[in-house]
């Protein structure tokens, strides 16, 4: 979607939000490749029409540049009209630049005016109402570029830890996860987070306790956290890949829907704060088996890895999940989310220690985040992880994060 169309749905949301019909819209916007069926379907559980109309409005704009002429075209189609004429009008209004403006002539003898400088007057004043506008602090010029965070807490961090898949949505049980998340929780309270602990959740039950972090006041919180364990697969998106499973096993939740619950749009006491997204789960089926330094070509050990209790997040990629998304909405600044894996490729854990990623995250926080910065932190995690000399001879793995903070961000 253009810029210009994207500005004309953000300056008419109100309006869209109040007037608009959205049920008669999805069979027609399934209709023209817009949405998915499941894309849909969590629009419609997204609660009354007022919050589906606000939901439709917002996941528009992410998608293709056919999605502004394809919903105009849908709200004619169902006698929305006088929203369809409004965003018409909008899109075809170009201001005139051919305006004339004639030079201004200097007049002989006029001076414009100077103003009087008052008498510097030596005055102490005790009483900070009447000082004025003072020069910034140290600590106020430090907030240019470093998040604040002395809220006690901090903010809220929602852990979501799946391990048992219904029978029925042939997902493995996730052991070692409970590992993952026992020691998750241990960290962010340290960091002085408030914990939310969520188990097994289905995929409506994973919608709805996000819903519930976004109408959370947030006012007095500096940041917020949310951590997911659980199955995965590959969707393609140009903004925030990949897709996460509940115990049910139904389609997967595109992530870019699980951050946007957070975004500016969705969560105005978080606008301008730090949201972090921590996913342990696969990004697809595709096996990094890596390649051998030149140190260790004639020392690395022929490992298997059905000899070793490593487990993947898997599962098979559904293309139709996530078509044709692109990216980018201003309410996603002061976002980063962070990944196990590379997009495309699974995840490593151990039944007993828990995963690869979790593992090293905890540890490495746990020993510099009261002097890294979160990005710093992160790439310690990617090098001992991509470096990890116990997978050696057997699979690789490599994080990676889509990171659109504007600030740096320290936990301590």
């Amino acid at each position: 979607m253009e810029e210009s169309q994207r500005r004309l749905l953000q300056i008419h949301r109100l309006k869209l939000v109040t007037d608009l019909q959205p049920e008669p819209l999805y069979s027609r916007l399934l209709a023209k490749g817009i949405f998915t069926k499941d894309m849909i379907e969590e629009v419609q559980n997204s609660g009354t029409r007022r919050n589906q109309a606000r939901e439709l409005i917002t996941d528009l704009q992410t998608r293709g540049t056919r999605a502004f002429p394809a919903f105009l075209e849908s709200l004619r189609e169902t006698g929305q009209h006088n929203l369809a004429d409004l965003l018409g009008k909008g899109l075809s209004f170009q201001p005139s630049s051919s305006i004339s403006v004639k030079p201004v002539v200097p007049v002989e003898g006029f001076r414009p005016a100077q103003q009087d400088r008052p008498t510097a007057v030596s005055v102490q004043c005790t009483d900070p109402d009447l000082l004025g506008p003072r020069k910034p602090t140290n600590k106020a010029q430090k907030y240019d570029t470093v998040y604040r965070m002395e809220a006690s807490p901090r903010g809220c961090c929602l852990i979501i830890n799946n391990v048992d898949f219904h029978p029925n949505s042939h997902l493995k049980p996730r052991m070692g996860s409970d590992v993952d998340c026992e020691s998750v929780q241990n960290l962010f309270e340290k960091l002085c987070f408030k914990i939310i602990v969520r188990k097994n959740l289905t995929k409506q039950l994973m919608l709805e306790e996000l819903r519930s972090l976004a109408q959370k006041n947030h006012a007095h919180f500096d940041c917020c956290v949310v951590v997911i364990l659980s199955h995965g697969n590959q969707a393609p998106h140009r903004q925030f890949p990949g897709a996460i499973y509940g115990v049910d096993g139904t389609p997967p939740i595109p992530v870019q829907h699980i951050v946007s619950h957070l975004d500016g749009s969705h969560c105005p006491t978080l606008r301008e704060k730090p949201k972090i997204f921590f996913i342990q789960a696969c990004g697809g089926e595709q096996k990094d088996t890596g390649f051998h330094t030149a140190e260790e070509v004639d020392s690395a050990p022929d490992k298997s890895p059905e000899t070793t209790s490593l487990q993947t997040d898997a599962t098979p990629y559904r293309a139709e999940d996530e078509p044709d998304a692109v990216s980018s909405l201003p309410t996603t600044s002061d976002i980063l989310v962070s990944y196990s894996t590379f997009p495309g490729y699974v995840s490593w854990r151990d039944k007993k220690e828990g995963s690869w990623y979790i593992k090293t995250l905890v540890r490495v926080f746990s020993e510099f985040a009261h002097s890294e910065d979160l990005q710093t932190l992160l790439t310690r995690v990617t090098r001992n992880i991509s470096e990890n000399e116990e997978a050696i001879g057997v699979y690789k793995q490599i994080p990676g994060s889509f990171n659109f903070l504007r600030k740096h961000l320290y936990f301590s």
